[in-house]
């Protein structure tokens, strides 16, 4: 009789038996265990059902936030706005036409005696204009200083008054007297503190076209251009603006109007150095436009450099 009385047989079966070898259709599907990948029908079942169930609770959880987010949400206006508003109440200076190529910055460069390179500058003109060009169906009106406007109208950007600075004069390119398009960003419910009498810091020219303006027609946010640097200001002679040197003040507030369009003032630089890069700074002049020509944290202003052969 064996001394262990057995027992051999029980410590042999406490010990992991290697896995069964199994051929790919048995892994597949095996008919003595009636698995499929390694499951019976029931256990695949009570899986998808779990599934099921935690993606259907997940679902209705998601819908439940969304609706009580939505319903603290405006279609027609921002939460938060102005000083309660991640973008504030100082609203930055922009200018157009801008490169698609990031290389170029604001750099504005190109040969007129070459067609090609005028003609990139003119085509990113037109795309910038294609929603002032194309108004049709649009609520808008003719606007001007002497009318009563009501907030919610939209008053239209008559590119027909930007004078040469027109497709059909090649926005000035063509003849090597570029025209480069100045607009505020859009901020909601943002009303301007317009100067209606010149201040000390203005330029001289910007002083005397104030004073030479009606009353009524001092309702503006004016916009100056100048060269940036000293060397700059040399060969800055003669400059033009249309319609306008300032944006009118009855295109404000901004109030997500359908059909809004904001207003644009074109800045024509006439006879620019040739072969010689001009920096120029352009300013928008309001009360509550807080101007600042750092290059880190520029403010109230924008510069682009204009290079000519």
């Amino acid at each position: 009789m064996s001394k262990n009385n057995g027992k051999g047989d029980q410590y042999e079966n406490q010990f992991p038996q290697p896995a069964e070898k199994q051929t790919l259709s048995e892994m597949i599907y095996n008919p003595s265990k009636g698995t499929i990948f390694g499951r019976t029908g029931k256990s695949w079942g009570q899986l998808f059902l779990f599934y099921a169930i935690f993606y259907i609770v997940l679902g209705i959880l998601f819908t439940i936030c969304m609706q009580v987010m939505l319903s603290t949400m405006d279609n027609h206006q921002p939460k938060w706005k102005l000083d309660e508003s991640l973008i504030g109440t100082n609203p930055g200076l922009g200018f157009r036409p801008l490169s698609e190529q990031t290389e170029r910055g604001s750099v504005i460069e190109y040969d007129r005696k070459k067609p090609a390179e005028y003609e990139y500058y003119i085509s990113l003109v037109d795309e910038f204009l294609k929603d002032y060009n194309h108004t049709e169906g649009r609520k808008m009106k003719h606007c001007d200083f002497k009318q009563n406007h009501n907030d919610n109208e939209v008053c239209v950007v008559n590119i027909d008054n930007f004078g040469p600075c027109t497709a059909a004069n090649g926005y000035g390119y063509k003849t090597g007297e570029p025209c480069i398009f100045l607009k505020l960003n859009k901020i909601f419910g943002w009303v301007p503190d317009f100067y209606e009498s010149a201040i000390n810091g203005m330029p001289a020219d910007l002083q005397e076209l104030i004073n030479a303006t009606s009353v009524d027609e001092r309702q503006q946010i004016w916009v100056s251009c100048n060269g940036h640097l000293s060397k700059d200001k040399e060969h800055f002679h003669n400059i033009s603006y249309y319609p306008s040197q300032g944006f009118p003040a009855y295109y404000y507030p901004y109030l997500n109007q359908p059909g809004y369009l904001s207003p644009l003032v074109a800045v024509q630089l006439h006879a620019p150095p040739k072969g010689k890069m001009l920096d120029v700074e352009c300013r928008a002049w309001a009360k509550n436009i807080i101007y600042s020509g750092s290059l880190r944290d520029r403010k109230g202003s924008v510069t682009f450099q204009i290079l000519l052969d």
